[in-house]
């Protein structure tokens, strides 16, 4: 693996902990800023390296959001530097468990996904020497202070790492805001300070985002979410039906009896998803409801003479991915149905072209000019009105465009004498 010369402010958080440091006194660290400022891995290899100069035969905790999401985002990288730095590495996969040695210190450390609330309980009773939180912003308050009263250890520290969300976040109101309080070294990245990032790729992430995004992703910003969630879609983002065959259609349906039901007919072109038709039914517009069955004959209809992969549907709709299954016509999956990962994944998927919206799907069309913010709201979520359209495009997104990794593989590098 090779490495550029690490920024002063990298240096600065590989080095804080080390003896005769200004900031060796301090008991965390917190990275915040833009996203790939090149906080997340310089900050792993410091919490190794102090602990395996620090302790022997301790445990520390790696926390992510999920297991999955610290072993991509953190973990395949941070072990080869691990190794060429010199460290001897053996992940036990199966018991998510890395045992890291250096010289004659080894030390275990522990990976704990904290997704939800009842992920505290998942680390209770262990005693810790230190723990890392990757994205400590995703994880809920319960889960991040039940770790931290695990480090029982004398000379035990707290290492976080995020990109900024709400300023109404518990997590900015309690630690950024209060880091000097709680005797935590505050430091913010931004894409220049990552020196390995080149011009070109720092200009291309700028025009990847837009809107509250921009602001919290390339300016590390912690703002509040308001205004259009998509404001870059003007008339122009549109297109029309491109002529000729596609490679593939798939469809995503966000499905509702009293509600708006609404499902998209996708076909891939060039490497290009487009939305060439919709069906879309208010029953509140037509005064009449339609049962699971109607909405599956309009959708059956409207997919008529294409070979559809996929049927993407929102994972609530039980009943109607029921009748998906029985009429053996389609696949149906699942659809991921994470809100705000879902609306950036969205609009990097619009903004980079991956996806396109035709003209023809009116309702979308007209969905993406009132789709706003929830101003109301402490944290981040957008009206409950004038999304169905929005809901199904981002199901095809995260679960057709974007599907989660099923597979993860590591190889351990072998102990250095």
């Amino acid at each position: 693996m090779e490495f550029s010369p690490f920024s002063e402010k990298q240096l600065r958080a590989l080095n804080w902990w080390c003896p005769g440091s200004p900031d060796a006194e301090r008991d965390a660290i917190i990275c915040d800023g833009a996203v790939r400022s090149g906080k997340t891995l310089c900050l792993g290899i410091s919490f190794v390296a102090w602990a395996c100069g620090m302790f022997c035969g301790q445990s520390f905790a790696l926390c992510g959001k999920t297991v999955r999401s610290l072993k991509r985002n953190l973990v395949t990288t941070l072990l080869p530097a691990l190794a060429e730095a010199g460290f001897s590495c053996k992940f036990k996969v199966g018991e998510n468990l890395i045992e890291i040695g250096y010289g004659k210190n080894r030390n275990r450390f522990y990976l704990f996904g904290g997704k939800d609330e009842g992920s505290a309980a998942l680390i209770q009773g262990i005693t810790l020497a230190g723990v890392f939180f990757d994205e400590a912003a995703l994880m809920p308050r319960s889960f991040v202070e039940q770790a931290l009263a695990r480090c029982s250890v004398a000379g035990s520290k707290f290492w976080f790492n995020c990109n900024p969300e709400s300023p109404n976040h518990w997590f900015y109101r309690e630690w950024i805001q209060k880091a000097e309080e709680k005797n935590a070294l505050l430091l913010h990245f931004t894409m220049e300070d990552n020196p390995s990032l080149s011009r070109a790729v720092r200009k291309r992430y700028k025009s990847l985002y837009s809107g509250v995004f921009y602001e919290r992703f390339v300016l590390g910003k912690w703002v509040a979410a308001e205004g259009l969630v998509y404001p870059f879609m003007t008339d122009a983002m549109f297109c029309d039906v491109p002529a000729g065959e596609f490679d593939e259609y798939a469809v995503s349906c966000d499905y509702g009896t009293v509600n708006p039901c609404s499902a998209g007919l996708w076909g891939r072109k060039g490497g290009v998803w487009y939305r060439i038709d919709e069906y879309y039914y208010d029953s509140r517009r037509t005064g009449v409801q339609r049962t699971d069955e109607e909405h599956y004959a309009a959708i059956a209809a409207m997919c008529e003479g294409k070979k559809v992969s996929c049927i993407a549907v929102d994972p609530s709709a039980a009943s109607f991915i029921e009748v998906i299954r029985r009429h053996g016509k389609f696949r149906v999956r699942k659809a991921e149905n994470s809100v705000l990962n879902g609306i950036r994944q969205t609009a990097v998927a619009l903004r980079e072209g991956k996806i396109r919206i035709c003209r023809c799907c009116t309702d979308a069309v007209r969905e993406f000019g009132l789709y706003r913010w929830d101003e109301g709201r402490a944290d981040d979520a957008p009206v409950k009105e004038n999304d169905h359209a929005m809901d199904d495009i981002r199901y095809f997104v995260t679960t057709v465009l974007r599907p989660s990794a099923g597979i993860f593989a590591v190889a351990a590098p072998r102990e250095r004498g």
